[in-house]
């Protein structure tokens, strides 16, 4: 890792999804699946709406896992899903291509399962080519609580940086002066921020006095406020 702390930006990072399939979802029980899926999703949401170069891969998608969340499909509609048969995605060229098309070194990691498919990827990511890694904790799961903590404090051993789906979404935000995306990140996290987004939500009509009907469109102006 850098020795330097450096904090994400839109302009430093890429996102990367491992194996967010049917049937590796159906192992998970480090977290409530729906949490995660709910996760992901905000994630990827996130990720479309700040420009963050982001890839996808899957695993054996016909013969095993199944195809990938169509929620996550839908967000980024043209994509290339990159399909491979090794469990460790850093083993793919395709995947290596496309991480390394980008141009930036620090990798967000959300995928499934943590000791398996994210710690391979970060390890080996890591090693060759001395990419920094941010694991997301809650948008990635394991086929247990202690197989998915073990693993995190496994990494976060070897110089991999735990994050969470809302701090790495308000990291790339950082300034609420910054207009530019504000609108559509407070969309997300009212729709998938559970009780940060009730807490906007209950911040735009009792303290601003929106229509409470009104569940869409500008939020707050903390500028103004």
């Amino acid at each position: 890792m850098t020795a330097k702390p450096e904090l994400l930006t839109p302009e430093n990072s890429q996102l990367i999804f491992i194996d967010h399939q049917p049937q590796m979802a159906f192992g998970v029980q480090s977290i409530d699946r729906q949490t995660l899926k709910n996760n992901v999703v905000a994630l990827g949401k996130a990720a479309k709406l700040f420009d963050i170069p982001t890839t996808i891969t899957t695993v054996e998608t016909t013969s095993f896992s199944g195809y990938t969340y169509p929620e996550l499909l839908e967000i980024f509609p043209e994509k290339e899903i990159l399909e491979r048969t090794s469990m460790n995605s850093w083993d793919d060229q395709k995947v290596r291509d496309a991480l390394a098309a980008s141009g930036r070194n620090k990798v967000i990691v959300s995928g499934l399962w943590t000791g398996i498919c994210n710690n391979m990827f970060a390890f080996s990511a890591m090693a060759d080519a001395g990419y920094e890694i941010y694991m997301v904790a809650d948008a990635s799961g394991d086929t247990s609580v202690a197989a998915h903590e073990n693993s995190m404090q496994r990494m976060i051993q070897a110089g991999v940086v735990p994050m969470t789906t809302i701090q790495t979404m308000l990291e790339w935000q950082r300034d609420w002066a910054r207009r530019e995306k504000y609108d559509g990140l407070m969309e997300i996290i009212r729709e998938h921020g559970g009780a940060y987004g009730m807490g906007i939500d209950y911040a735009y009509t009792m303290v601003h006095k929106a229509d409470e009907r009104v569940t869409h469109g500008p939020v707050i102006d903390p500028v103004a406020a």
